[in-house]
């Protein structure tokens, strides 16, 4: 069997983000090396197949969290893969075909798949789709219903910034920006990466309106541009919300 498991160490920025194993097939030598690096580099463990056969022994052995499917494959296609997987497993299933007639996107989600995506395909969507459906599988990593940092307290379930005892009026995609900073307090959260993280919410994920939106945070928090007590921009990189020392 020729299997391969990739996993490498967290990479800045990526930090709010466990682990988590992918399992990839596909028939095609260039196109399973090309996936297993690029998601070993965002910090995936990475399973390798190269067929439904060999993708149902490997899902019974490893437990993958979300699968990437090529349609096409000898002995076992796509669709008799996901028929099997289905009667055994509720993993997450994004196809990757070549395929873009209705009728065989529809089949595919019919059968249970969660998602897809054309060939040729760009990395950045393929990421953004991958963590939307991770997302909606039930993600494994904990999230802190209430963080604060200063005098700064950011309540997820009330959907509620306080400064003090004030209530800060933010809007929905300045919240989001505004969490995801205090998730990681002294660290640097990438512009790419808040810009992903964005798009997998629903938003424009460009960083020309990515600024916009730190300016207007900053705004709504007093935060003093030249000398930052809250949000420091780290230049040519990205954003952090600093550690405060009580």
């Amino acid at each position: 069997m020729d299997t391969t498991m990739v996993q490498t160490s967290l990479q800045v920025g990526y930090n709010q983000y466990m682990a988590r194993k992918i399992l990839v097939v596909d028939d095609t030598r260039n196109v399973q090396v090309l996936l297993s690096d690029f998601l070993a580099s965002q910090n995936y463990e990475v399973l390798v197949a190269s067929d439904g056969e060999e993708a149902l022994e490997i899902t019974r052995a490893s437990d993958p969290d979300l699968i990437l499917l090529d349609i096409m494959m000898p002995n076992m296609d796509g669709y008799q893969f996901i028929t099997q997987l289905r009667r055994e497993s509720c993993t997450p299933v994004i196809m990757i075909t070549a395929k873009q007639l209705e009728a065989d996107i529809i089949h595919g989600f019919d059968l249970g798949a969660d998602d897809y995506i054309t060939k040729p395909f760009r990395m950045r969507e393929l990421l953004v789709r991958i963590r939307a459906v991770l997302r909606r599988a039930g993600p494994k990593e904990s999230e802190t219903a209430a963080i604060k940092i200063g005098d700064i307290s950011l309540d997820t379930q009330k959907h509620e910034v306080l400064k003090g005892c004030n209530v800060v009026d933010l809007t929905p995609l300045e919240f989001l920006v505004l969490m995801i900073l205090m998730q990681s307090p002294g660290k640097v959260i990438r512009r790419a990466e808040l810009c992903m993280r964005l798009m997998e919410n629903g938003y424009a994920g460009s960083e020309s309106t990515l600024k916009i939106h730190i300016r207007s945070l900053r705004q709504k928090l007093d935060d003093d541009l030249d000398q930052p007590k809250y949000i420091e921009t780290v230049f040519g990189i990205g954003y952090r919300f600093m550690e405060i020392n009580e």
